[in-house]
């Protein structure tokens, strides 16, 4: 079972590398922060090569012992590493949805939405680690890291369903202290109330994190292709429905989810975020082009 496991683990992150392998590396523009990054709309002070102090944090394994704070280690019977905003701010946390309506797939989709989104994941972290960035999934309490060690760390950490909301079966990430200017990539069907993804997103962007929406959905999902009498079942226990010609409900379904698209998009554009709609029947390296041109433009706006 482990070796099967194991065989799995690496043909995804082997699809996920070469999924990224024709797309230009993303260009970092972290070497121009330290020179560029000034007092902004989000009351960010300049920040120098490394010397900012942003947060005290638990040490991991492969930290290196000049990284190591004695005076609040001594504090405590733990050891802990001392993290400069700057190294921070150049990182990229990657989130990925987890929860049972993941799990959907139609007769017309070539797979779930969770193993699509998991493929785009692996595949922009495999991006961005060729391109020099650090990245870190969000929940795990790991630190950005780059390298191909580092890619191997996250794809075992994904497979594993590591971390709250990674594996959790959360539709939404938590809400964790990340430095501004840092970016968040949440990828997952965004079906979660409105209420919730706009204070998600707001709580985000407050404190100064750039943020990149991927909602990943079914093609039944977007076309509503069923007719005659269907039984629909809710996979998050919201209950079951059964419509006895639902081809008549299409319109007004198509209007609803049209609508609700506007304001998410609407709502993203207002914060400063971007957002991509990808199809599970679509090619998935049109949505890591979008991705990876989002990244890239998020970059500018903090050097520019």
């Amino acid at each position: 079972m482990a070796d099967t496991a194991e065989a799995g683990g690496g043909g995804l992150r082997q699809r996920a590398e070469q999924l990224a392998q024709p797309l230009p590396p993303l260009l970092v523009a972290a070497h121009r922060i330290a020179n560029t990054v000034a007092q902004g709309v989000h009351g960010r002070r300049r920040v120098g090569a490394g010397e900012s102090f942003w947060q005290f944090r638990r040490y991991q394994a492969g930290d290196s012992a000049p990284q190591i704070d004695w005076r609040q280690s001594a504090k405590s019977q733990k050891v802990f590493v001392r993290e400069n905003e700057w190294e921070a701010a150049q990182s990229v946390w990657l989130w990925r949805d987890s929860s049972p309506s993941m799990d959907y797939r139609s007769d017309g989709g070539p797979s779930s939405k969770r193993e699509r989104a998991d493929l785009l994941l692996l595949a922009l972290a495999a991006l961005l680690v060729r391109g020099g960035e650090r990245v870190a999934l969000l929940g795990t309490g790991a630190r950005p890291r780059t390298g191909r060690a580092a890619l191997s760390r996250l794809a075992a950490a994904v497979l594993a369903g590591d971390g709250r909301g990674i594996g959790g079966g959360d539709s939404l990430p938590a809400r964790e202290p990340l430095p501004g200017h840092a970016q968040l990539v949440v990828i997952g069907d965004l079906l979660s109330p409105l209420d919730e993804l706009e204070g998600l997103i707001k709580s985000y962007a407050a404190a100064g994190v750039f943020g990149h929406l991927l909602q990943v959905i079914d093609p039944a999902e977007e076309d509503l292709p069923f007719h005659g009498r269907v039984r629909f079942e809710g996979p998050e226990a919201e209950g079951g429905l059964t419509v006895g010609r639902v081809e008549s409900l299409r319109d007004d379904y198509l209007a609803l989810l049209e609508d609700r698209r506007h304001r998410l998009t609407t709502l993203a554009h207002r914060i400063g975020w971007t957002i991509t709609q990808h199809r599970t029947d679509r090619p998935p390296e049109l949505a890591l082009l979008a991705l990876h041109q989002a990244i890239s433009g998020a970059f500018g706006r903090v050097t520019s």
